[in-house]
């Protein structure tokens, strides 16, 4: 089942439970997914790659972490409660996301291939390591861990 026809059912699903949060989240992310269709950016079969779609899906999520970091800065729980339901249904459609050890591990392998061994060897590490992590990382945890690693 493609990403659209699931967002299709999903609505539907929504709809029939009454879930506002999750009918609202899932029309946005076909909202944004349609945008980029009509956009140009498609393949010659008229769809989006998965690529595509994962990456209009993990910009959602990022769009939603940032909201909660500048809602709870400014003392709004209330915001950043609704931004966090809406985060968890979109990260239902990302792949399942590792954890900081096994984003490490990985970040270890690279740093060991590419050679890195001071922090000016961080786009060395960087680039590879968002390649081989796509929608699996935060690209600020990986960031901080090449960080780290480097430094220390």
């Amino acid at each position: 089942m493609s990403l659209m026809d699931r967002i299709g059912e999903d609505i539907k699903a929504a709809m029939k439970s009454k879930d506002k949060v999750r009918l609202e989240t899932v029309r946005g992310i076909k909202k944004v997914l349609l945008e980029k269709k009509t956009s140009g950016e498609v393949g010659a079969d008229g769809t989006l790659s998965e690529s595509q779609e994962l990456e209009v899906l993990m910009q959602q999520a990022k769009q939603r972490r940032d909201a909660i970091a500048a809602y709870r800065q400014a003392g709004r729980e209330d915001l950043a409660a609704q931004e966090t339901a809406e985060l968890e249904i979109i990260e239902e459609y990302l792949p399942r996301q590792l954890s900081e050890a096994e984003i490490a591990a990985v970040v270890d392998d690279i740093i060991g291939r590419v050679g890195a061994s001071s922090p000016k060897d961080m786009g060395k590490v960087m680039g590879p390591a968002m390649q081989q992590l796509k929608g699996q990382a935060d690209g600020k945890l990986v960031q901080k861990l090449v960080k780290e690693q480097l430094n220390g």
